[in-house]
């Protein structure tokens, strides 16, 4: 049998299982061929150009008070002041769920990360971003894909997996990948069909819920219902809440959890465009944090032992000016920060090159230069987590530097 026939072989015993026409034994062996303990690494991207000089002040530069008079945090100690990291930095208040993290070294920050060539597009930083390819808007696929082309990597429907309503950017390309809105709704409608032609009921799941490749999603879609994954609860106590980006990493936890397979997952979250009315401890940017940092800490909690193996990492497209504007706001920056954390990262400390809030240390003397090239970060978790040697094939052109944060030993 050709590797071509044996895979429709197995795609068709999944469309059977759907249908309840496939033996029991078979079921269960599709389901054992997905199971993996491996490592996941999952994607959060900030849609807007997040500002990383808000989300970890540097409260210890001398020159961030005079760019921001309306904008900075106090300092550590005072009230509604910064939370302390090191004599530099301080994080936002709204992210206190993340200091437990910190503390025990599962989290590290990245500051001044950007990408070279700037661009203050909303479109083309996150099209940079996601190609992997600064500068060159003719790249075919995303970053993350070319990635999982080249990892070993368990063969289900839920390897790579994005929890929103249509494919990022980064996932683009010949890897199969599956993008929902939620594990809830992620099912064909009606329920299960007891009888009728493969094809129509593939159509069906087509026209109402895939968003990548048809036959990898109606696989998913299959899993998905037999296992009954939406309703996987929390573990270790976790509590999610109501936000958005809380609900999504809920159902990556509950891939990750129970087993299916699941190597790489991708989600985002928008609302980081700040021109006007940004807020300080207080404010429209709290409120986003508030909801980010509450997610964050839940997933690691949910996850338990298996938040070890799991990296996660959260970035944005470009940040903000280091300066305020006339409303109270920040406009399209260069440099901003990104978070990665897990078991296996090196964390409790700041990494990344900052260089200063003074005139001279900004790049065209109005934003934060860049310390840190953002796929020099990206490359450290794809080749932790998917086991990866050749920066080149992943992020063409790009030559990674030494380690950013590091591995945990």
């Amino acid at each position: 049998m050709s590797a071509f026939s044996r895979r429709h072989f197995l795609r068709s015993a999944g469309a059977l299982a759907a249908l309840g026409a496939v033996p029991g034994f078979l079921g269960r062996a599709l389901a054992a061929s997905s199971q993996s303990t491996g490592k996941a690494l999952v994607l959060v991207f900030l849609r807007g150009g997040a500002d990383g000089l808000s989300i970890v002040p540097p409260v210890g530069d001398p020159d961030y008070r005079a760019a921001r008079p309306t904008l900075a945090l106090a300092p550590p100690g005072k009230d509604g002041g910064a939370l302390r990291l090191d004599d530099v930095f301080g994080l936002h208040p709204a992210l206190a769920p993340l200091l437990p993290l910190w503390r025990e070294g599962t989290l590290g920050i990245v500051h001044a990360a950007g990408l070279p060539g700037a661009t203050r597009s909303h479109f083309d930083a996150q099209d940079f971003c996601e190609s992997g390819t600064p500068g060159t808007k003719s790249t075919a696929d995303g970053w993350l894909n070319r990635a999982v082309q080249r990892a070993a990597g368990p063969d289900g429907a839920f390897r790579v997996v994005a929890v929103q309503p249509t494919l990022p950017r980064m996932l683009v390309g010949d890897a199969p990948a599956v993008a929902m809105s939620s594990l809830g709704q992620f099912r064909l409608p009606g329920g299960p069909a007891g009888s009728g032609a493969f094809d129509a009921l593939y159509a069906q799941a087509v026209d109402t819920a895939l968003r990548t490749t048809g036959l990898e999603t109606f696989e998913a879609l299959r899993e998905a219902g037999s296992a009954k994954l939406g309703q996987l609860p929390p573990a270790n106590g976790a509590e999610y809440g109501p936000a958005p980006i809380a609900r999504r990493l809920q159902d990556v936890a509950r891939l990750i959890r129970s087993g299916v397979g699941l190597q790489v997952a991708a989600t985002d979250m928008g609302g980081w465009d700040t021109h006007v009315g940004e807020g300080a401890e207080k404010g429209q940017l709290a409120a986003r944090l508030s909801e980010l940092g509450a997610a964050l800490a839940a997933f690691a909690r949910d996850l338990g032992p298996r938040w070890a193996d799991t990296r996660v990492v959260v970035m944005t497209e470009f940040g903000r000016t280091a300066r305020e504007n006339g409303n109270r706001g920040t406009d399209h920056g260069t440099a901003s920060v990104m978070f990665v954390l897990g078991g296996g990262v090196r964390g409790g400390r700041v990494a990344g090159g900052y260089r200063g809030l003074g005139r001279q240390q900004l790049f065209e003397e109005r934003d934060l230069a860049i310390g840190t090239d953002v796929r020099s970060v990206l490359w450290e978790a794809a080749r932790a987590q998917l086991g990866l040697r050749d920066a080149s094939a992943v992020f063409p052109g790009f030559t990674p530097g030494g380690s950013v944060l590091g591995e945990r030993s």
